[in-house]
């Protein structure tokens, strides 16, 4: 498949930098609803509305565009890890995000086909749930659990918008969960991942700190993405998860492999690939 043409996205949410300003004068957190709000605001703003997927292991919430049609092609942005620390020593009680950069990708991409939003499990949940314990967004992010939940939510947004293929778009360890996902479906025509923990052994090996005991590793599944187009965008200044890890996982395929790394001067892990997006672009089919 052809790589195509580079749509430019376009991008301006006075309300999200409103939102830092505050947060970053502010001692105390945003609370687990002050921060669902801000994303529902967000979608609301842009005609979007909220939709909640039950699986077999966790509610997951997503936000598709409220007037839809089916399509061919649908393309599912998955959130990164969230507030899933608060320090280096000390988990979040909420991994719900600060900043929802994948939701703003999502919305800011203008496409001919159908769109959707998909957050991780316990991201922008407000109620006890007994199955969102800290390990899933700590140790088991990507577990077992994690990659079956979301593949059946991608199943239901698939049926929901009628579409026959599926483009995948990770952030962060969003592209970890995309990755993985699209390793065990026959329906991913595409896997863009911006910001991705491609390989979470040689991340660890990286900083230095202990394996992710109860997840998955995206390495470990290459034999399932043969056939798959891969597009991997790179902070330039990215020192979470820095070039070696895409480039390493680049060498787990054969050359031929249609597979792209692209460097984003400026960009780091965080800042600032919603504002980027005009420039970064996502592939059209």
């Amino acid at each position: 498949m052809g790589i195509g043409q580079v749509k430019q996205l376009v991008m301006t949410i006075p309300v999200m930098v409103i939102f830092i300003v505050l947060i970053t004068g502010c001692t105390h957190l945003p609370s687990a609803q002050q921060r669902l709000d801000l994303a529902s605001k967000l979608a609301e703003d842009a005609g979007w509305k909220a939709e909640t997927i039950n699986t077999a292991h966790f509610e997951l919430q997503a936000f598709m565009p409220e007037q839809r049609s089916e399509q061919a092609l649908l393309s599912v942005f998955i959130e990164g890890d969230g507030l899933a620390w608060i320090s280096r020593t000390q988990p979040s009680s909420n991994p719900t995000p600060l900043n929802p950069v994948s939701l703003q990708l999502a919305l800011a991409y203008e496409q001919d086909h159908a769109v959707a939003y998909l957050a991780r499990p316990c991201q922008f949940a407000l109620q006890d749930d007994d199955r969102c314990t800290q390990k899933y967004w700590t140790s088991h992010r990507f577990s077992e659990e994690v990659i079956a939940a979301t593949d059946e939510a991608i199943t239901a947004l698939k049926a929901k918008t009628g579409a026959a293929e599926i483009q995948l778009v990770g952030y962060s360890g969003g592209g970890a969960v995309a990755t993985l996902v699209a390793s065990r479906r026959d329906d991913v025509i595409r896997l863009v991942t911006i910001a991705g923990n491609l390989d979470t052994a040689a991340w660890a090996d990286w900083h230095r700190i202990s394996p992710l005991s109860g997840s998955l590793n995206p390495a470990d599944a290459v034999s399932g993405l043969e056939g798959i187009q891969q597009i991997h965008f790179v902070g330039e200044q990215d020192r979470v998860v820095p070039m070696q890890i895409a480039a390493g996982f680049r060498l787990l395929f054969p050359q031929t492999a249609d597979i792209q790394i692209i460097t984003v001067p400026d960009a780091d892990h965080s800042c600032c690939w919603q504002q980027l997006g005009g420039r970064i672009g996502l592939i059209e089919q």
